[in-house]
């Protein structure tokens, strides 16, 4: 019979999962800085497009596709959890596509404001802030969704290793994709909601 190795700390928890805490807890930092960052220099744009031309509505509509995949990554942790490798395909393919339907959203947002407002990173401070703190949480989300594929490819490669040993693995990636929803709604609360109300636009 073969030997499984045990990954475990000290406090019985899994050292790979001690890890991803330790990970996602850098990225708190990471984000909160570019967050702080946001907020120091908010309003102090003196020329070109600043808070006026976020699109609260369609950015709403692509908050909710980004919590919904949410709720999609639940269900695919729970279906391999369970040993259900086709729902876990289902599921963990209905995360990836609106994962990536967000990332769709901010392209074209990125885009109208490119073209339309001629809005750039280069343009003022508001670009520069806004531009690097979303473009970095797009990347993110990118990152999230190669690897939902990576998974759902690697299901029909070797499946029963899948259930048996990689449950772990998911739930990993249910993690970092939570933490991913929970920066957006961060930044979606202090850039769209607080920061237009803030700056008297609309």
């Amino acid at each position: 019979m073969e030997h499984k190795e045990e990954h475990t700390t000290t406090t019985g928890i899994d050292n790979r999962k001690m890890m991803i805490w330790v990970f996602l807890g850098s990225e708190c930092m990471f984000f909160g800085s570019l967050i702080a960052t946001y907020l120091i220099y908010f309003g102090r744009s003196v020329s070109g497009p600043g808070l006026e031309i976020l699109d609260i509505p369609t950015t709403s509509v692509s908050t909710f596709v980004l919590l919904m995949s949410s709720f999609m990554m639940v269900m695919a942790y729970s279906s391999i959890a369970k040993g259900d490798v086709k729902k876990f395909r289902v599921w963990i393919m209905c995360t990836a596509i609106l994962g990536a339907t967000f990332l769709g959203f901010q392209f074209y947002e990125f885009t109208e404001f490119a073209h339309h407002y001629h809005l750039t990173p280069q343009t003022n401070l508001f670009g520069t802030t806004f531009f690097t703190l979303t473009g970095f949480h797009g990347a993110h989300v990118t990152v999230g969704v190669i690897w939902l594929v990576t998974l759902f490819g690697y299901s029909f490669y070797r499946k029963e290793d899948l259930i048996r040993d990689d449950a772990l693995n998911v739930d990993f990636l249910a993690l970092y994709w939570h933490f991913v929803d929970v920066v957006w709604i961060v930044i979606f609360t202090v850039v769209y909601l607080i920061g237009v109300r803030a700056s008297g636009v609309g």
